[in-house]
Order: C-alpha cells, then sequence, then structure tokens
C-alpha cells in the first residue's frame, strides 16, 4: 500500500442546485467526508498490518476483512466526487445537440432520448446504490449500469462518465420516497462540460 498518501475532502460549490436542497447536500457532503475519513484510517490499518512485510495466520481474518472494507469506503469516496463534480448549479437537462456526448449517445443507443430512457430507468431500480453511465474504452460505447452499494457491479476498466447516487439520502429530505422526481430534479443540474471531459 502507498505510503504517506492521505485523503483530503474536496470541496464543491453546490447550493442553490434545482430540486435538491441546501440541507440536503450539507448532509451529503458530512457523508462523503467520513468515506474520506474511514478510507484514510482503513488504508493505515491495512499498512500496519503489512510492516514487517507478511501477514500471519493470525493476522489474515482482520486483514481480510478491512481489505473487503476498504473497498466499499473507497468507492463511496470516489464515486461520491464524481456525482458531486457532474452537478452544477445552472445545469440543464440535456448536453448540447452538438456535444460529443450527444454524438456518443446516439451513436450507442440509437437517439440521445432512449439513452436517457434507459439511464433513467436504471436509477428507478429498486435498491441502494448508484446509476453510472460508462464509456468502454475498447470501443468507445457508452453503457448504463446499477451499482449496488459502492462496490458491486462497477465494470473493470470502464470510464464513468455520468454519475447519479441514488442511495436515500440523496433525495429523502427533499423527496421522501419518491425517487423519480429526485432524478428529474438531478438532470436539471447536470455539469455537461464536466461529462464530456471524461469522455475518452
Amino acid at each position: 500500500m502507498e505510503k504517506d498518501i492521505i485523503y483530503k475532502p474536496k470541496t464543491f460549490d453546490l447550493s442553490g442546485l434545482n430540486g435538491i436542497s441546501d440541507q440536503t447536500m450539507e448532509m451529503h457532503f458530512k457523508l462523503y467526508e467520513g468515506y474520506v475519513k474511514e478510507t484514510n484510517r482503513l488504508r493505515e490499518r491495512i499498512s500496519g498490518i503489512l510492516k514487517d512485510g507478511k501477514v500471519d495466520y493470525e493476522e489474515l481474518p482482520a486483514y481480510s476483512e478491512l481489505t473487503r472494507r476498504l473497498g466499499f469506503e473507497y468507492n463511496g469516496m470516489i464515486l461520491h466526487e464524481y456525482y458531486f463534480s457532474n452537478l452544477k448549479k445552472g445545469g440543464s437537462d440535456e448536453p448540447k445537440p452538438n456535444s460529443a456526448f450527444h454524438k456518443s449517445a446516439e451513436s450507442s443507443f440509437g437517439s440521445y432520448n432512449t439513452w436517457k430512457t434507459g439511464f433513467m430507468s436504471v436509477g428507478k431500480m429498486r435498491g441502494v446504490g448508484w446509476a453510472i453511465c460508462y464509456q468502454d474504452p475498447t470501443t468507445g460505447a457508452l453503457s448504463n449500469h446499477w451499482i449496488t452499494l459502492h462496490q458491486t457491479g462497477n465494470i473493470a476498466g470502464f470510464n464513468p462518465v455520468l454519475v447519479m447516487d441514488v442511495w436515500e439520502h440523496a433525495y429523502l429530505l427533499d423527496y421522501k420516497t419518491d425517487r423519480p422526481k429526485y432524478i428529474e430534479a438531478f438532470f436539471s443540474n447536470i455539469n455537461w462540460s464536466a461529462v464530456e471531459e471524461r469522455l475518452q
């Protein structure tokens, strides 16, 4: 494990979003800070076990559980950074028709609207998790996926382009259990410039 790397919470100016309250965002930022803190704590504990260059039989159960937990906490940190980065006050619900993302959605799904329907439908699936639009680095094609918790369902090597948090904390204060209304609000705040920068 890399030495001397300590992650620090990033800051995001997301007050005044359309349909997503400042109170929700403040709670969300605190949750994110918890993932950063826990990622650092787990990395430190794992490094402590590895400091003598071996994992003793007695240490193996603790090492295994810490390593498994790190995947959850680390992905929780990173996915929130993607999520916050692809939002902005004054965002819009659609990219420009001549944009790279719009063209990529058309190429991958036949039309932008078909891509959007698919992505929103992934977000409406029951359970807690994430809706993520990935780009296949080999073909350039976009695909929409459901990620359970933070770590189950991520596609190895694929590039996250648009990330939507659909855990309850993202919408409960504003919409109770009406997740579709939250998804509409999410779309009205998308920072398409950030999404475009993620395309390869």
